[in-house]
């Protein structure tokens, strides 16, 4: 009904109240043996339907919450335009700036924040090795970037290598990305 500028009406009894809709094609489509009706040319904007097809059952349940996962990010950052640079950036410029602290930090807490730190960096460790290249290099060499003040390097798994996440215009959710950050320190502290 949105889509298409109309009502959406469960009776016809009185039709010249009713708001009709207006697109350029309606047609119908074979999605594998499925038949389905598509709307084309709409003049309220845009909407789009995801078919999800997969051998097992598992992998479509897979799809779905994966799917769903990019739908929720994607909304935040509409509704939170702030973003962060992605590719392993944000979580090494963060254990550098807690490494450091940790250093002018007396007692028993600079253990724990070294340790926070080497928590952060795991995530570009992991991000490397699912990309199966030797995520030990690479951390090391976007370490190294980054004290070195090149702040906007991180991974790039196309090359497999350090680059500038700036540049390949890889970004985060500010929110999610500080959501995540968040409920990981929390988790940490209530197992501590």
């Amino acid at each position: 009904g949105l889509v298409l500028g109309a009502d959406i009406v469960s009776t016809f009894d009185n039709p010249e109240l009713v708001k009709l809709g207006h697109c350029d094609l309606i047609e119908e489509v074979m999605v594998g043996e499925d038949k389905m009706i598509r709307f084309s040319g709409v003049k309220m904007g845009e909407a789009c339907t995801v078919v999800l097809r997969g051998p097992s059952r598992h992998l479509l349940d897979e799809a779905e919450r994966s799917l769903h996962d990019a739908l929720c990010v994607l909304s935040q950052t509409v509704l939170e335009s702030k973003t962060v640079l992605g590719a392993g950036c944000s979580e090494t410029a963060m254990a550098n700036a807690v490494d450091k602290e940790a250093k002018e930090t007396p007692g028993k807490e600079s253990l724990a924040m070294e340790s926070f730190a080497k928590a952060l960096r795991m995530l570009p460790r992991i991000i490397a090795s699912n990309a199966g290249y030797d995520s030990n290099e690479l951390v090391a060499q976007l370490r190294a970037a980054h004290h070195s003040g090149k702040s906007t390097m991180g991974l790039d798994m196309v090359k497999g290598c350090i680059a500038d996440v700036r540049e390949l215009g890889i970004i985060e959710s500010y929110k999610v990305k500080s959501k995540i950050v968040t409920s990981a320190s929390e988790a940490a502290e209530q197992i501590l």
